[in-house]
């Protein structure tokens, strides 16, 4: 559950959590070594967003019929879209920012010098060995070649602990399988097997029937078979194989459980006897549990019954050639960046062109340092927060958390629709928040992966398999509150219902977001916002399936419970009436866990500026640049979420994200804001104060 979209990094806390999709450079295992020089460095500076941004606003707009308009109607002619990006916005923004100082950080230590910590040496080498392309286009397919012969003599019986093997170095193939912490109870860390094996986006989108989704599965089919043929097989072999994979992975999509089905955490937990899970897959687990180094398990929970049934009579109908090249499918696809350029780009041709829009590849710097990130992130992380996050940021963040979780436990007391009940338990809830600020106080021990300056993707194997090995250790193990699922850099934020607390990395705490500088209104408006928003989490429809010690449990009077849905309803409703891009609208029931996250955050953010207002002695009548503190509240939120989106990323992302668009991120929390209206004056009926509205928290 967090405020941006995005993929996660431990495979089962991504049934509940989303981080910001930023695209990883992954890295390739060596021959022969050849000094060559490495790409160029970054030529562009970025400098963070204004706090407060006038030139980004349309005074001529009228702030009650457009808000986002108003806040950001100027936006998008200001902010032309980077032919690298898919879009741009505040998010993006700071990314390019955070990116460029954790590239300052990189350079300085890609060089070897003896007074560099093992941890700088570590992320010193894995940038220089991703950036250094002369020397992977030196080694052509020689690094992946291991993985390719074990795939070419498979067997269907050799399978199980082919795909363990894969799976342990991120190779998507057949089905997930990862920890979690039960359910039921959070004390607990359990293994977890779950659908998985596709290489489009999600399960619709093998399904649906529009022309635009046929054209789109016929331009995966002609991706794959460019794959298949740059990696060896004659064109003619290729096609036929890039069919039959469509084919293959058309039958695990209909075996899978639809986006909108996941998100009630009961659909999704179904422990069951690792006997009972073999009998009904009908072949023996343990030589997969062997080769992805799983530790002996007894049980799991088997996230979705419906896939493994529809994935085994898939396997059993399928020929072994088709197999074996859906597997090398994947092998390629997961290691493209650093395959020669010719693999790399292709793979950007479908995924990043075709899918999101995004006319080019982020250039390599970028690639590279976001890619140290994903593997070596808290030990890239000390660094750039003994940079970057110095001073009394994280004590000021932290007030403003206490400050609005207090907001909350006085809107619990003043809601008209909770009993009395019910609201002891919510608040007992709440006061077990835990809130976790920057980073981490304990940082993550790489001394076992071993990083090598000229083996970009040996490092990401490596780096892949140490992941892997940690996250499965925890099966059995007592769970780790301390521990952070986002790097320091991230742009992000995020809540976990099983541990039921907040989080808020060190790369979201940074201008335009926080800004220590800024005034009281639009730091709470800004950071504020993502800060209730987080806290809103807890309470939404599926964190409030989950009690204070993160346990999935009904802690719900049925009447209390009948009333809550009725207000979440009015939002999936109102969320559905919003048309994205062309004729696709937003879906209300996918979006419905962060939209009643924006609304509830905005409206807690806002209680607490002006609790804090009066206690710090604070006019919030007093105008700065024309503007009131509430009315630079309302316009530093709706800055947030100022954007300028190709139409083929926002189609894509209303397929799969859990967060709605962007424009309606601000207006539609806005409506349902009762402080707005007497903010800017707005009369009643007019567009941004409706008669009719929707409010759960």
């Amino acid at each position: 559950m967090s405020f941006r979209q995005c993929s996660h990094t431990a495979f089962m806390r991504s049934l509940l959590l989303l981080s910001l999709a930023i695209a990883l450079v992954l890295v390739p295992a060596g021959i022969a070594q050849t000094a060559a020089a490495p790409a160029a460095p970054p030529q562009t500076h970025y400098t963070p967003s204004p706090a407060f941004d006038l030139s980004s606003m349309d005074r001529s707009a009228d702030p009650c019929v457009d808000f986002y308009k108003f806040a950001c109607g100027n936006f998008a002619a200001n902010h032309p879209i980077p032919s690298d990006q898919p879009d741009v916005d505040q998010f993006y923004q700071l990314y390019n920012v955070n990116t460029q100082e954790l590239n300052g950080i990189l350079t300085k230590y890609e060089v070897p010098a003896n007074q560099h910590t093992p941890n700088q040496q570590k992320i010193g080498d894995d940038y220089a060995a991703c950036m250094n392309t002369a020397l992977i286009e030196q080694k052509d397919f020689a690094p992946i070649q291991p993985l390719f012969d074990q795939i070419d003599t498979a067997t269907k019986s050799s399978l199980p602990h082919l795909a363990g093997e894969l799976q342990r170095y991120s190779v998507d193939v057949f089905f997930g399988y990862g920890e979690m912490q039960d359910y039921k109870d959070s004390t607990q860390q359990i293994a977890a097997v779950d659908q998985g094996g596709l290489g489009l986006p999600e399960r619709d989108y093998y399904t649906r029937t529009g022309d635009k989704d046929k054209q789109l599965r016929q331009q995966y089919v002609e991706h794959i078979t460019k794959m298949l043929t740059l990696s060896g097989e004659t064109p003619q072999q290729a096609l036929l194989d890039a069919n039959n994979i469509l084919a293959f992975e058309t039958r695990l999509a209909e075996g899978s459980m639809p986006v909108t089905e996941r998100r009630d955490p009961h659909k999704v937990y179904h422990p069951e006897s690792l006997a009972d899970f073999e009998t009904n897959l009908g072949f023996p687990f343990g030589p997969f549990l062997e080769a992805i180094h799983s530790p002996q398990i007894t049980s799991l929970n088997n996230v979705s019954p419906d896939f493994f049934p529809a994935m085994v009579s898939a396997v059993k109908a399928a020929d072994i050639e088709t197999l074996r090249a859906y597997m090398k499918y994947h092998v390629l696809t997961t290691f493209a960046s650093d395959l020669p350029k010719r693999i790399d780009d292709e793979n950007f041709a479908f995924y990043g062109r075709i899918l999101s829009g995004q006319p080019q590849q982020r250039p390599r710097w970028k690639r590279c340092s976001s890619a140290v990130d994903h593997a070596l992130g808290e030990a890239l992380g000390q660094v750039y927060v003994d940079q970057y996050f110095a001073g009394d940021s994280k004590a000021k963040t932290l007030q403003m958390v206490h400050d609005i979780e207090s907001a909350m436990d006085r809107d619990l007391d003043s809601l008209t629709w909770m009993s009395p009940e019910t609201k002891v338990k919510a608040k007992e809830k709440l006061h077990l928040i835990t809130d976790k600020i920057g980073y981490p106080d304990k940082w993550r021990d790489y001394s076992k992966l071993t990083i090598s300056p000229t083996e970009a993707l040996g490092n990401l194997e490596r780096a892949n398999a140490f992941e892997n090995d940690r996250e499965l250790n925890k099966i059995g193990q007592p769970v780790d509150k301390q521990e952070w699922d986002m790097t320091p850099p991230t742009v992000n934020a995020y809540y976990d219902p099983s541990q039921n607390n907040i989080n808020f990395p060190a790369g979201i705490l940074q201008p335009a977001f926080y800004d220590p500088h800024a005034n009281l209104a639009t730091n709470y408006g800004h950071i504020g916002a993502v800060i209730g928003h987080e806290l809103t989490h807890g309470f939404d429809d599926q964190g409030s399936q989950f009690n204070g010690e993160g346990n999935l449990s009904d802690w719900w009077t049925p009447a209390d419970k009948k009333n809550f849905e009725a207000r979440t309803g009015c939002l999936a409703n109102e969320y559905s009436g919003f048309v994205a891009v062309d004729d696709l609208h937003v879906n209300g029931k996918l979006t419905l866990g962060e939209n009643t996250a924006d609304n509830g955050g905005l409206l807690l953010a806002y209680m607490a500026y002006l609790a804090r207002a009066k206690k710090d002695g604070i006019d919030i009548d007093k105008k700065i640049d024309g503007f009131t503190g509430p009315q630079r509240f309302y316009i530093a939120f709706a800055q947030n979420w100022c954007e300028n989106s190709r139409p083929a990323i926002i189609r894509e992302r209303v397929h799969t994200d859990p967060h709605s668009p962007d424009h309606f991120r601000a207006n539609g929390a806005i409506v349902n804001q009762p402080g707005f209206a007497p903010a800017f004056g707005c009369k009643k009926d007019q567009p941004m104060d409706p008669t009719t509205n929707c409010r759960v928290w």
